[in-house]
C-alpha cells in the first residue's frame, strides 16, 4: 500500500556557490538535488535532541572529566578505560 506524500512547489533564491555545492553533494550521494535538500531540511526541522542528548553533548564539550587513554596496546587500552 503506497502512501501519498503531499508536496507543494516552492521557490528559493540561493547563492550560486551554495547551489553548486548542494548539487555536488547530491550527485556524490547519487540523489536528486530536491531529495538532498529536502532531507537536510527534514533533519534540521524534526531532529531536535532530547534532554538526555543535550546533557551528554554539554558534558562532551566540557573537558573537566577527561582522562588519558593508553593506546600502546589493546590490553593497556582496555585497562585505561576503567570500565566497572
Amino acid at each position: 500500500m503506497d502512501i501519498a506524500i503531499n508536496r507543494k512547489s516552492t521557490m528559493f533564491r540561493l547563492r550560486t556557490e551554495l547551489l553548486d555545492r548542494l548539487k555536488q553533494l547530491a550527485a556524490r550521494d547519487n540523489r536528486s538535488l530536491n531529495n538532498y535538500v529536502e532531507t537536510i531540511l527534514m533533519d534540521v526541522a524534526f531532529n531536535t535532541p532530547n534532554a538526555a542528548t543535550v546533557a551528554a553533548m554539554k558534558e562532551a564539550e566540557d573537558d573537566t572529566n577527561l582522562t588519558s587513554v593508553d593506546m600502546t596496546n589493546f590490553d593497556s587500552f582496555l585497562k585505561s578505560l576503567d570500565i566497572k
